[in-house]
């Protein structure tokens, strides 16, 4: 294709422009910040008109086509080491670009209804820009350092988006708590970038995985486990994904932008460029498949206990980021790319969808306080909602739609990318990489996909289904029903796109299996086709009947689920539901409602004598010793001052005497 620097440009510069001018604008004129019309247009367009154009580069480059490059200038420079502020247009990075600018758009679109009376409204839609941007540097860049420089900038835009409220001390809480599980992640991948560099002197892409054979065994697999440390750090997997529940503090808009399109999938990504070398390594592709099944239980079990309705949701993308990691680390890193483009639908439908039910559930509290009744109550809460299907219809149908999409029922878009990741960790049950333990892992995912259709149709029963339940339970509410509405046109325009991609997102990755058993060629799979040159995939190996096999098995699982939660959950059940489930599983219920105490642990064990060790040692020698050593030398030179001043008398002779004196003692000094 020709050269691609200027459409490059353009997405990489505008998110980057719209940033600036909302940001600069905004902070210096008051008059600025009431124009939230134009601010919001501005916003949209800055990442909008960067979908078009990179739709534009992926329509005209052909699946067996050579990277494009497009270089814009030489970032540092010394001796034989160079990077470049240069960019890789491929199979790759185009399909996450048009994730990023896409699903971006969508939510940009609607923060504008869902943030329309914010003060800061010009602010947020700066630090959307600059999510956008920073992103966009990720996943575009050509070399690791400048990946490095988005990862690091989608680390920044999060601590500034989630505690956007920052007034609220638990929303900067969560804020902070981000961006500090995320610096032990990126410290140790900062490390693997060093390694590789000195294995190799060089950290361009093209280079390092042509370089491959330069590296020993025990080089590859300490790089690749200290890339997937920086990994789960970014796409929150165990041991540090406790932050991600904790970012739904921020408005509803980032934790879509953040749990679906833009920073937890970076880790994902990241594994998908380097997968060459991660295949080289059995044991960490173990390590990852292993950190996956266990981060997908350990959330889908604690989403089951959840009453707030971004929390369920929080604790479900773990749980799907989870099931992106076990695709990896089973050779399947198609697979996982396809989930992160359906996911990215679903999801962001799903947390839009959400953020729609509270924007009502927040409107009824302000009516209620307009008409002078002192009530408060959590809009977050689903035991406060109930039949809000009959309210806010087009809310309603785009959420079951997404629901049905993440449950894994044919023919929407979740089905086909999370039953290709369960059967591929079956299929490596027979390969030379592991044996059964793959088979104990496709065993623990198919438990996680029964619990994320259980969770997820309990969340949309107990959400829009049954009796509004607020007035039932809060004094006081009574003929709150009548202040429920739909929301804004920009708010579900978005959520009915999102929907729609939930239904056909699916078709890029239909199984080639299908198209074999009609006697078709088997290339029916896209999205495999367009990225074989790209992910080192492990083929397939199972025979039709199998794969056929596990699919219908996969159908079955997803809707028994389904019926028991429709049937426990249907018709305002929820409280005697929950209870039921609480005593059958007794002690572990428990365990799961308290998010298997690992806040806890971690204030216990690294929080609490961190900061025990920094008051009573640290902050000592501080004091004592930094501090003593500096105030010994003002006190050496205020003495020493204080005796000087003697010596000035203001008479001439005393002056030339002292003067005779120092030069017969330089004499002395030189002469002896």
């Amino acid at each position: 294709m020709e050269s691609p620097t200027a459409l490059v440009s353009l997405i990489i510069g505008l998110p980057l422009l719209g940033f600036l001018i909302n940001g600069i604008l905004g902070l210096s004129s008051t008059a600025y910040r009431s124009k939230k019309t134009l601010i919001g247009i501005l916003a949209n367009l800055a990442v909008f008109i960067p979908f078009l154009c990179a739709l534009t580069l992926f329509l005209n480059f052909d699946s067996e086509s050579a990277a494009a490059f497009a270089h814009l200038f030489t970032w540092m420079e010394t001796g034989s080491f160079s990077v470049d502020i240069a960019y890789q247009v491929d199979q790759l990075s185009l399909i996450m670009t048009l994730v990023v600018t896409g699903v971006g758009s969508l939510i940009h679109l609607y923060s504008i209804g869902y943030m329309a009376h914010d003060e800061g409204f010009w602010k947020f839609f700066a630090y959307l820009n600059l999510f956008i941007f920073a992103m966009l540097n990720l996943v575009l860049a050509d070399n690791l350092l400048l990946l490095f420089l988005g990862w690091e900038g989608v680390g920044l835009c999060s601590y500034l988006l989630i505690g956007f409220w920052y007034t609220d001390m638990s929303k900067s809480d969560a804020a902070k708590k981000a961006f500090l599980y995320n610096r032990v992640g990126d410290f140790a991948f900062l490390i693997a970038i060093f390694m590789i560099f000195e294995t190799i002197g060089s950290l361009n892409f093209e280079v390092i995985l042509t370089s491959l054979e330069a590296f020993s065994g025990n080089d590859i697999f300490w790089i690749g486990l200290l890339i997937l440390i920086g990994a789960t750090g970014k796409s929150a997997q165990i041991p540090l994904f406790v932050w991600l529940p904790d970012a739904m503090a921020g408005p509803t808009p980032v934790s879509a932008l953040i749990h679906a399109a833009t920073m937890v999938t970076s880790g994902i990504y990241l594994i998908t460029r380097m997968s060459p070398m991660f295949v080289m390594s059995p044991e960490v592709m173990m390590i990852v498949a292993v950190i996956g099944a266990l981060t997908a239980i350990v959330a889908a079990t604690i989403a089951i206990t959840q009453y707030d309705i971004k929390g369920v949701l929080a604790y479900s993308t773990v749980s799907q980021l989870g099931f992106m990691f076990l695709a990896l680390g089973s050779g399947a890193f198609t697979a996982a790319i396809f989930h992160v483009v359906t996911h990215a639908f679903f999801k962001a439908c799903l947390f839009l969808g959400s953020g729609s039910v509270i924007h009502t559930m927040e409107h009824v509290e302000h009516k209620l306080h307009d008409k002078g009744k002192d009530v408060h109550f959590d809009p977050q809460d689903i035991r406060n909602m109930g039949g809000l299907r009959k309210y806010m219809p087009s809310t309603y149908k785009t959420f079951l739609i997404a629901t049905i999409a993440i449950a894994g029922i044919p023919p929407l878009a979740g089905f086909f990318s999370k039953d290709e990741i369960v059967m591929h960790a079956f299929n490596m049950g027979f390969g030379e990489y592991a044996g059964a333990m793959y088979f104990i892992l496709w065993g623990v995912a198919t438990i996680t996909a029964f619990l994320t259709a259980f969770y997820m149709f309990r969340l949309t029963f107990t959400t829009f289904h049954g009796s509004f339940k607020l007035p039932k339970l809060i004094n006081g509410t009574e003929g709150s029903e009548e202040y429920l509405h739909e929301s804004p046109a920009t708010m579900t325009t978005a959520l009915w796109s999102l929907a729609g991609l939930s239904i056909v997102g699916g078709f890029i990755g239909l199984p080639n299996f299908v198209s074999k058993t009609f006697g078709g060629d088997g290339h029916i799979n896209w999205l495999h086709e367009w990225l074989h040159t790209i992910a080192a995939d492990i083929p397939l190996t199972l025979s039709g009947t199998a794969e056929w096999a596990l699919m219908t098995f996969a159908i079955i699982v997803a809707a028994v689920s389904v019926y028991i939660a429709y049937k426990m959950y249907g018709n305002d059940q929820q409280e005697e539901s929950d209870a039921w489930i609480a005593s059958k599983f007794g002690p572990f219920y428990r365990v799961w409602k308290d998010k298997y105490s690992l806040d806890e642990l971690y204030e216990g064990a690294i929080v609490h004598p961190t900061v025990n060790f920094s008051d009573k040692v640290l902050a000592v020698f501080d004091m004592k010793i930094v501090d003593g050593f500096v105030n010994a030398i003002a006190g050496t030179v205020r003495i020493s001052g204080s005796l000087l001043r003697y010596i000035q008398t203001g008479v001439a002779s005393n002056y030339a005497l002292f003067l005779i004196l120092g030069v017969i003692l330089v004499l002395t000094i030189l002469l002896f």
